[in-house]
């Protein structure tokens, strides 16, 4: 466990897309010292691509050695994310420092079969953890995609520190068990979950772009079994549908085929409108005409109210757009004085494998668009196999979803 005595919270990130991964590792820590002001960085966020993983061991060491991180977490990734630049498919090792003042930090290591079990209370969580509940603490968790079940691990993490925020993500770019790479300290695991639990003086505070606008009306759940839905305001779920699609335009029709989600409110007690960051959005997965029901991959409960979503280019624009903007006024409202609130002081970027370039046809539309909404914010990150980040208090695995994490004092 360490503690940081500095002054400031200050965060910094460097991007090489050296081929050699030696140079690229020289590069990123000459850029890395001067950008902290010298000063020994508390933590570390290391990704690097599938180009670099062969050398990680490596690169890991020389970073280790040069910069005396009292923390590094990290992993590999298909595409990595540094200096608001998103490296697609290329050579590219990313780094994020942070110089952490009072805040504590402690390091996690966890495999499927060590987690607690559903009926276990929150005192096993503690002990496999390692942290305790009454710190509060905030978790930055990577995890193989390969070998442990991520949504048990966010369902117990929730439900042992119901006040902590928990993101990430799935490290990518592998194709077969073994072949990721996790980072934690000095270690590289190849299997489960690494993370870094953060408490003290240190708010971690989250936008979630799911992709997604909406299509049609809020409807009411009024006849569901499990992740069966069968009735939207006492009629067939696919009469329903049916009457949305004969009402949309050309355009919409031609992307429901493929495009078509649910999204399922997730705090009962807002008042209308819903918008964006308001809806968990969950893909269909089958259907079942005898009894007009619509198959969704999540589970659902009667009197929920959901809207159905279409995810394409121009979605995902104007939901993240939406929600940066929904964030950072929020930021500005909440300011305890009438002086604009100060920047935050760093952040990472948990973004799905399908983003990026296939999106959008263009690169750093992602990380430009928060550029735009929150300044030169230090940002790092990668691209992820499952982006973790919380829906209306709850965390979730998602796909398709850009999550950022923004690091502020308290």
């Amino acid at each position: 466990m360490n503690i940081s005595n500095t002054a400031t919270m200050k965060w910094a990130s460097a991007l090489s897309l050296e081929i050699d991964s030696t140079a690229a590792t020289a590069e990123v820590i000459n850029e890395m010292k001067p950008k902290l002001g010298g000063k020994r960085p508390d933590a570390l966020f290391l990704f690097l691509s599938s180009h670099h993983r062969s050398h990680c061991q490596a690169v890991l060491a020389s970073i280790l050695k040069q910069l005396g991180p009292g923390h590094l977490l990290g992993c590999s990734g298909e595409s990595v994310i540094g200096d608001w630049h998103e490296a697609e498919q290329v050579p590219a090792l990313a780094l994020a420092g942070a110089v952490l003042p009072n805040v504590e930090m402690q390091p996690i290591r966890l495999a499927d079969s060590k987690l607690p079990g559903p009926d276990c209370g929150p005192r096993l969580w503690e002990e496999r953890v390692g942290v305790k509940a009454s710190l509060n603490p905030h978790f930055i968790l990577f995890a193989d995609p390969f070998s442990i079940h991520v949504d048990d691990l966010l369902a117990g993490l929730d439900f042992a520190y119901p006040l902590g925020v928990k993101v990430g993500g799935l490290a990518s770019g592998g194709h077969r068990p073994g072949q990721e790479a996790l980072f934690l300290d000095n270690y590289v695991f190849h299997d489960g979950a690494v993370g870094l639990a953060l408490s003290g003086d240190v708010r971690v505070e989250t936008i979630v772009a799911q992709g997604c606008r909406p299509f049609g009306p809020v409807l009411a759940i009024t006849k569901c079994e499990s992740n069966i839905l069968l009735e939207l305001d006492h009629r067939p779920a696919l009469e329903i549908l049916g009457a949305i699609y004969r009402n949309a335009g050309a355009r919409d029709q031609e992307l429901m085929p493929a495009a078509l989600h649910l999204g399922l409110a997730m705090d009962p007690f807002k008042p209308d409108p819903l918008g964006p960051g308001d809806f968990l959005i969950r893909a269909p997965i089958g259907l079942d005409a005898r009894y007009g029901a619509l198959i969704v991959a999540a589970h659902l409960h009667e009197g929920q109210a959901v809207q159905f979503h279409l995810r394409d280019p121009r979605a995902a624009s104007e939901d993240i757009l939406a929600v940066l903007r929904r964030y950072n006024a929020a930021r500005l409202a909440g300011s305890k004085s009438d002086a604009v609130p100060p920047s935050p002081r760093g952040a990472l970027l948990f973004s799905c494998v399908s983003r990026g370039r296939r999106l959008y046809g263009a690169s750093d539309y992602d990380t430009h668009a928060f550029r735009a909404e929150l300044g030169d914010v230090p940002l790092a990150g990668f691209f992820c196999n499952g982006e973790i980040g919380p829906v209306g208090g709850t965390t979730y695995l998602h796909g398709f979803t850009s999550c950022f994490s923004v690091f502020c004092n308290k």
